[in-house]
């Protein structure tokens, strides 16, 4: 059953409503915070070793007696919240490390998927 003229207008005006707010959030600027791979790493290994502590101190909670056992659950929880909240806490970027340092001019941020592949593939060839 095909659309009304208004009902055509109204989701016409609906898609382009959507259009324009995604494009505002897909090229909204990302600041000069990111989130940092080695954060990401370190956090990650605090929080394995947080959940392995946890456990230890279940496993663990009638030989070392149930306050000791409360005490390594307690550490291992701060342990697991300290390693999230490292590798999510975004660190504050440098604007003048890193791979925008070279005198090539940035590419503008609403560049297609095939401007980003050359200009990786043209930064590959300029370290050769």
């Amino acid at each position: 059953m095909p659309l009304s003229e208004q009902e055509q207008r109204l989701l016409d005006e609906m898609e382009r409503h959507l259009l324009k707010n995604d494009a505002d959030v897909v090229t909204a600027p990302s600041g000069d915070r990111a989130l940092s791979y080695r954060n990401l790493i370190y956090g990650a290994l605090l929080l394995l070793v947080g959940i392995g502590g946890l456990i230890a101190a279940v496993a663990s909670g009638g030989q070392i007696g149930p306050v000791w056992s409360i005490v390594i659950g307690v550490v291992a929880f701060l342990a697991m919240l300290g390693g999230a909240m490292l590798a999510f806490t975004p660190v504050r970027r440098d604007p003048d490390s890193g791979p925008r340092a070279s005198n090539r001019p940035p590419r503008p941020r609403d560049a297609s998927f095939m401007d980003r592949m050359n200009d990786r593939w043209d930064r590959r060839q300029e370290e050769r």
